[in-house]
């Protein structure tokens, strides 16, 4: 619930932040800095000090279920006297406003500031140490608000260059679609799963869709890994014969339920590994019950890259779950 509740807060946020957004962000330039990134806008002495250890501990902290570390976001720091016109088009901002004058202290979120699409969250303070208190109790829902504002990118451009013709399978199995962009292809589609995949020649990151009948408990990771092992077992192979991908044991895997954009689902997020293979990485589902509420709905992303950091990997293809929409009837 605690998940649900933060991701409520994050929505909130984000309407908050276009609310307050330049009215002519239509004609704003385009962001700056590289995916991931996020520049912190904070005295030097602050930034070495509690406050910038506080922000690093979190917004650098590592990516869960990754093979190796990876921090969550790569964070840099630029005082607010170099904080010129080159800097306000970056993509992610966290602006830290100390000073006894403040009117009034708090957490602000912001959207296409300066440059299209930016996120940028300023956090206004009286004191430094106020402003540690102010960044650590609001610090999810950050860390958060720069992640969602990550996916929301790829997803606008998932949908500049789609792959149209891949919503078919998804719809039939669904009753849903999703935005795959351009270099994504259908590698398998049946009555009960489908599966779709950008292959390159050292990375694989894969979308597939399945569903289950409604049992006792559908949502918890026991259930959530007994069927997601059954359906892989069948329906994705390995090179060798009686090969097939499952969930690896090495490291549980957890569940958290969201709710994004009023479509509320479980989480499971883990390693999968190939029996009878060398072969891993981490995947990322999302549970939800059927329109009728008869099926569970299982949407899944996994990444093979073993030659790369798979952070952005992960989070590219974690994006296309999040631009499921149900298929609304023509009138």
């Amino acid at each position: 619930m605690k998940y649900m509740k933060l991701m409520a807060l994050v929505a909130a946020a984000v309407a908050l932040a276009g609310c307050k957004s330049n009215n002519g962000r239509n004609l704003l330039p385009n962001v700056s800095g590289k995916a991931g990134e996020v520049l912190v806008v904070i005295e030097r002495e602050q930034w070495v000090g509690n406050l910038g250890t506080s922000i690093r501990e979190v917004l650098a902290d590592d990516t869960p279920y990754l093979a190796q570390r990876e921090p969550l976001f790569n964070v840099s720091n630029v005082p607010p006297g170099s904080f010129n016109s080159m800097f306000k088009m970056h993509r992610n901002l966290l602006l830290v406003n100390i000073n006894p004058q403040n009117a009034t202290s708090g957490v602000v979120y912001k959207s296409n500031q300066w440059a299209r699409p930016q996120a940028l969250v300023q956090i206004n303070a009286a004191t430094e140490e106020e402003a540690d208190e102010l960044f650590r109790g609001a610090s999810a829902i950050i860390s958060e608000y720069f992640e969602q504002s990550e996916r929301d990118r790829i997803i606008e451009n998932s949908k500049l260059y789609e792959e149209k013709k891949l919503q078919e399978p998804l719809l039939d199995l669904t009753g849903g679609i999703l935005h795959f962009p351009s270099g994504y292809q259908l590698k398998k589609w049946t009555d009960s799963f489908v599966w779709v995949a950008d292959e390159k020649q050292y990375t694989t990151q894969a979308v597939m869709a399945y569903k289950f009948p409604v049992r006792r408990e559908p949502f918890s990771v026991a259930n959530l890994v007994a069927e997601r092992d059954s359906v892989m077992q069948v329906n994705v192979p390995g090179m060798f014969e009686g090969s097939y991908m499952t969930t690896s044991t090495a490291v549980e895997p957890t569940t958290r339920s969201l709710k994004y954009k009023g479509r509320e689902f479980m989480e499971l997020r883990g390693f999968w590994e190939v029996h009878g293979d060398f072969m891993g990485g981490p995947f990322v589902s999302h549970a939800f019950y059927s329109p009728d509420g008869k099926d569970i709905i299982v949407l899944e992303s996994f990444v093979y890259a073993p030659r790369y950091d798979k952070r952005q990997y992960l989070r590219q293809v974690e994006s296309i779950l999040y631009s499921f929409e149900w298929k609304k009837d023509e009138k």
